[in-house]
């Protein structure tokens, strides 16, 4: 697995209304920020009722971004829905050399992605349990804070400092403290699953 080398890189989350899939932009952005890059985020005008698919756009890059438009054509996928598999066109537009972060404990070969999951690098490809994670630490089942730590770890566009220092900017006190801890475990469960996978395509 390598490094992301595009610049900018498009990120397109996908989730269903009431769990936090824009606020996650926002943070993503903001911890970009907080790296010394440049970033932007906004949501799709769809239906954001609860329950209701919604994505959110995030472009992060060393240079000013002028561009608006919705992330057609990802670099990478955060999923904070395994549900909406089949449902939506998750993966239209997704690079062949794209990152896919999937919220579920679920292995991968049961979620019914078939040919999404064959066409690509099986070690860009990972699973993080955001939901259990959140329920864990927050009390909550919003996976939205816990994937960007996961995220971190997967693409290392950003940093665990940065994510960090994004959620101080969102929240305060116990919530913030019990978000960042959320976002450590995620960070390394991810960094492990992604030095296994290293591990399984070297050994082959």
């Amino acid at each position: 697995m390598t490094r992301l080398d595009a610049d900018p890189v498009h990120i397109r989350l996908h989730g269903r209304g009431g769990q936090g899939t824009v606020t996650a932009a926002e943070l993503l952005a903001v911890a970009a920020f907080e790296d010394g890059l440049y970033a932007q985020a906004f949501p799709s005008f769809g239906s954001e009722r609860t329950g209701a698919p919604v994505e959110a756009y995030c472009r992060v890059g060393s240079h000013e971004i002028r561009t608006r438009e919705p992330v057609r054509d990802p670099h990478v996928l955060i999923i904070q829905d395994p549900t909406l598999l089949g449902v939506v066109p998750i993966f239209a537009g997704l690079r062949p050399d794209g990152f896919v972060l999937i919220n579920t404990a679920t292995p991968l070969h049961e979620l019914g992605m078939g040919d999404d999951l064959a066409r690509l690098d099986r070690g860009r490809v990972l699973s993080l349990p955001a939901t259990d994670i959140a329920l864990q630490y927050l009390q909550r089942p919003t996976p939205n804070s816990v994937l960007l730590g996961g995220f971190a770890a997967m693409t290392e566009l950003i940093s665990l400092d940065g994510v960090e220092a994004a959620i101080r900017h969102r929240f305060r006190g116990p919530v913030a403290d019990a978000n960042i801890e959320a976002v450590r475990v995620a960070f390394h469960h991810v960094r492990h699953e992604r030095e296994e996978e290293q591990s399984r395509a070297t050994a082959t």
